[in-house]
C-alpha cells in the first residue's frame, strides 16, 4: 500500500454499543471500497475484523482491530472497537488513535448506554463525532425514533445528513440532504438516482424534508459569521458550504452528523464513504494533541511530516508466534523500519524492526509510516500508552485511562507444574489488555486475577489456553477471615516426656490478653529465674508458629498478646523443644477459654450510579451487610455513594452493578480494616472454611 500524505488519511474508530452493527458495518465499508472480495458474517465467523477464535465462537468482537484500506483517493485507517463493557479498553484505545469516531446505533433498538459511554469518551479527548444508524432495513426499525432520541440525547449538535423516505412502513429511498438528491439500491447495493420524495410523501414523514435542511442549514450558520449572516438574510447555502461548513463544525465539535445504511444490503455504504472523504477532517486538520517535555512543559505536536518523530503506542497485541505487536499512531515525523528512536516514558531506545500495515490479520510490510498515519511494529519493547521519539525533541504523551479492575477470580493451574507457565503466559496477556491485573493475595496466597467482568475473566483463560497452551481453572476466591479473643486468661502448658535417657520437660504459665496489632506482642515477667532467660526465644517461637492457626477456622490469630509470667524447668531434660511445646500447650488450652471470635475483611467502597438507581443500589448495599456513609453529586445525573461493606459480600457486585444500572455505574473498592463477623454468620463461615481447607 502506497504511503498518502496527512490530507489524504482518515483515521475512524467504530464504537457504540454491545450489537449495534460496527463489525458489520466495517465488513461493508471495506466491501463497498474494493478492498475485500466477499461480504462476511460474524455469524459465519468470516469477517475481517473479528478473527479471534474466541471472538467466532462467541460472536461479538472482543478485541480492538486495524483495517487499512483505499477509498479514492484516501487512505482510511479502520479500528473496529468491543461494544461489550468487559473490553471497555480496546474501545478507549481505538478513540484514543483515531481523529473521529463514527458511533453505530441500532435502529431497532436506539440510543443505548454503550452508545453514550463511547460518546463521552470521545468529547473527553476531542474528537470528531458521527452517528450512524445501522439496521435500517430491519422489520423492527425506526430511524425517526432513534433520530429522536440523538436529538434528546445529545442535544442540537445532532445534524441528519442522509435519512430514509418511508412509506407505508418501507424504505423506498434516501435522500442526500447535502446534494438534495434521492438514490434507491438495487439488490447488490448499487444507488440509482431518483425522484426527490413529493410534498405529499414528505408531508407523511415523522420529519420533514424542509424542516430537516432547515436544521442542517442553521447548524452550518452557527460555523462561520459570514455563513450566519448568509442564513439571517434567507439565502440557500451552496453544497460546498455546506460540505465545508459541517466538515468545520465536526472539528469543532458542534456538529454531529448523522447518515443511514444497511450493512447487509449494503444501502447508504457508498454516500458513508463519500462523506468520509467530504465531512470527516483530516489528520492535520484537528487539534494538535499535547505532550510534555523534559520540564514537563506542555507542547503541541503538529502533523507535520518534517518535524522530528513524535507517535504514540496505542496497543500491544501478544502474538506467540510472531511476537509482540505495537499499534502505533504518528503524530509528527516519519517513523521508518530499522530506525533507531527514543522511548521518552521508559527513557530506552528502542530498535524499530519491520513496519505493517493490517488488514484485519493479514500483514502488509511497508517501509515507513509519516504524521498523521497508523502502523504496527514487531518485536519492539515499548508497551501501551509509551510515547516514541526523535531524541533531538524528547517528549511523552499521557497515558491512556483506562478502568480499575473490578471483578476477581482465583487463578488454578489444571496440571500441576503448569504454575510457571501461568505466569509467563499472563506477564505477555498484562501487556496486552491493560486493564486485566494479577498479583497474589498477601493474606491467602491465592493467585488473583482481575478484570472488568466474568467473559473478560473468561476470554483471558480462554487466551492462555489457545496462545500459551496453559489450561487453568477460575475459582471465587477466598477471604482472608482472622481469628482474636475478646478477654484475659491465664493458662499453663506443662510438657513432660520420660522415655529412658534423657527426658523432656518444659513448663510455663502465659498470660493471653487481646491487644491492637496484627503480629503476635510477646513480653516475658518472669521473676527469679523460674524460666531460664536462654528459654524466652523458644517459648515465643513456640507461640509465633501457634498463631498462624486459631482454634476456631484455623484462621490466623490477631490482636493478641502472650506474657510469660511462671514456670519451672529441670537442669538436665529442660529443652527449646520442650519449652516450644509447653508454649503450645499453653496456646491451645488458653485461647478456647478467651473468648475467641472470628473477623472479617471490611472494605471502603466508592460507587457512582445514575440518579434513579441510587435508591436501588442503597438497597442492596443493605443487603450486602454495607453501611452507607455518606452520598453526593459527581456529575449531571450521577451520584457518589460512599459505604463500607464486608468483603465477603462483595464478590458478584460488579455484575449486580452493571446490570442493575445497564452499564452506567461504576465503582472502587480497597481493603479498609477488620470487624467482628456477626453470630450468626459464625458456624456458617467456619464450615466454609473447613471445607477449603479439606
Amino acid at each position: 500500500m502506497k504511503q498518502s500524505d496527512a490530507t489524504k488519511i482518515r483515521n475512524i474508530t467504530l464504537a457504540g454499543h454491545l450489537g449495534s452493527g460496527k463489525t458489520a458495518l466495517a465488513e461493508a465499508l471495506l466491501y463497498k471500497a474494493g478492498a475485500t472480495d466477499r461480504l462476511g458474517k460474524c455469524a459465519d465467523g468470516n469477517t475481517v475484523s473479528d478473527y479471534d477464535p474466541e471472538e467466532i465462537k462467541r460472536q461479538i468482537s472482543i478485541n480492538t482491530t486495524l483495517s487499512s484500506f483505499s477509498s479514492g483517493e484516501n487512505r482510511i485507517n479502520l479500528l473496529d472497537t468491543p461494544g461489550l463493557f468487559d473490553f471497555a479498553g480496546g474501545m478507549l484505545e481505538g478513540i484514543q488513535a483515531a481523529d473521529t469516531v463514527m458511533l453505530t446505533v441500532s435502529a431497532k433498538s436506539g440510543v443505548k448506554v454503550g452508545t453514550r459511554k463511547a460518546y463521552d469518551a470521545a468529547a473527553k479527548l476531542g474528537r470528531s463525532k458521527m452517528f450512524v444508524i445501522t439496521k435500517i432495513d430491519d422489520p423492527n426499525a425506526n430511524f425517526y425514533n432513534t433520530l429522536t432520541q440523538l436529538k434528546t440525547v445529545f442535544g442540537p449538535t445532532v445534524c441528519p445528513v442522509v435519512v430514509p423516505v418511508i412509506q407505508n412502513s418501507q424504505i423506498i429511498s434516501y435522500v442526500n440532504l447535502i446534494e438534495m438528491k434521492a438514490y434507491k439500491y438495487d439488490d447488490k447495493g448499487n444507488a440509482v438516482e431518483t425522484d426527490m420524495p413529493t410534498p405529499e410523501v414528505s408531508e407523511k414523514m415523522e420529519y420533514r424534508l424542509e424542516g430537516l435542511i432547515s436544521a442542517i442549514s442553521e447548524a452550518v450558520a452557527e460555523t462561520d459569521e459570514a455563513l450566519m449572516e448568509k442564513f439571517f438574510e434567507g439565502e440557500a447555502f451552496t453544497q460546498k458550504e455546506l460540505i465545508d461548513g459541517i466538515h468545520n463544525g465536526m472539528n469543532k465539535g458542534i456538529i454531529t452528523p448523522v447518515v443511514c445504511v444497511s450493512s447487509t444490503t449494503l444501502a447508504g455504504i457508498d454516500m458513508l464513504l463519500k462523506e468520509i472523504d467530504l465531512l470527516l477532517p483530516a489528520p492535520q486538520e484537528v487539534d494538535a494533541p499535547i505532550g510534555v517535555d523534559q520540564k514537563e512543559d506542555p507542547i503541541a505536536v503538529a502533523c507535520d511530516p518534517a518535524a522530528p518523530l513524535a507517535a504514540y503506542v496505542f496497543r500491544t497485541v501478544a502474538d506467540p508466534f510472531v511476537g509482540k505487536m505495537s499499534f502505533i499512531r504518528v503524530y509528527a515525523g516519519k517513523l521508518s523500519a530499522d530506525a533507531n528512536v527514543l522511548n521518552a516514558t521508559t527513557g530506552a531506545t528502542e530498535k524499530i524492526g519491520k513496519l505493517y500495515v493490517l488488514l484485519g490479520k493479514k500483514q502488509e510490510e511497508v517501509a515507513s509510516a509519516a504524521a498523521g498515519d497508523i502502523v504496527v511494529a514487531a518485536k519492539i519493547s515499548a508497551g501501551t500508552s509509551d510515547t516514541l521519539c526523535a531524541p533531538e525533541r524528547v517528549l511523552r504523551f499521557a497515558p491512556i485511562q483506562y478502568p480499575k479492575p473490578c471483578y476477581s477470580l482465583c487463578v488454578k493451574a489444571k496440571s500441576q507444574g503448569d504454575e510457571t507457565k501461568i505466569s509467563a503466559g499472563i506477564a505477555r496477556l498484562l501487556e496486552e489488555d491493560q486493564t486485566l491485573s494479577y498479583q497474589q493475595d498477601a493474606f491467602t496466597k491465592e493467585q488473583i486475577l482481575s478484570g472488568l467482568g466474568s467473559m473478560h475473566l473468561e476470554v483471558t483463560a480462554a487466551k492462555l489456553k489457545n496462545k500459551f497452551g496453559v489450561d487453568v481453572q477460575l475459582e471465587v476466591p477466598r477471604i482472608a477471615y482472622r481469628e482474636t479473643i475478646r478477654k484475659k486468661v491465664k493458662v499453663e502448658g506443662k510438657h513432660k516426656k520420660q522415655s529412658g535417657g534423657h527426658g523432656q520437660y518444659g513448663h510455663v504459665w502465659i498470660e493471653f490478653e487481646p491487644c491492637m496489632g496484627d503480629d503476635l506482642v510477646f513480653e516475658e515477667l518472669v521473676f527469679g529465674g523460674a524460666v531460664p532467660r536462654n528459654f524466652f526465644p523458644a517459648v515465643e517461637k513456640g507461640l509465633q508458629e501457634c498463631v498462624r492457626k486459631g482454634v476456631l477456622a484455623g484462621c490466623p490469630v490477631v490482636g493478641l498478646k502472650a506474657i510469660l509470667v511462671d514456670g519451672s524447668y529441670h537442669p538436665v531434660d529442660s529443652s527449646e523443644m520442650a519449652f516450644k511445646m509447653a508454649a503450645s500447650i499453653a496456646y491451645k488450652e488458653g485461647l478456647p477459654q478467651a473468648d475467641p471470635v472470628m473477623l472479617e475483611p471490611i472494605g471502603s467502597l466508592n460507587v457512582t450510579v445514575p440518579d434513579e438507581n441510587t435508591g436501588d443500589v442503597m438497597g442492596e448495599l443493605n443487603k450486602r451487610r454495607g453501611r452507607v456513609l455518606g452520598m453526593e453529586p459527581v456529575a449531571p445525573g450521577m451520584t457518589l455513594i460512599q459505604a463500607e461493606v464486608p468483603m465477603r459480600e462483595m464478590q458478584d457486585f460488579a455484575l449486580y452493578l452493571r446490570q442493575s444500572t445497564r452499564g452506567m455505574g461504576e465503582f472502587s473498592f480497597t481493603f479498609l480494616r477488620y470487624e467482628q463477623l456477626p453470630a450468626n454468620l459464625l458456624s456458617t463461615v467456619i464450615a466454609s472454611v473447613n471445607q477449603q481447607n479439606g
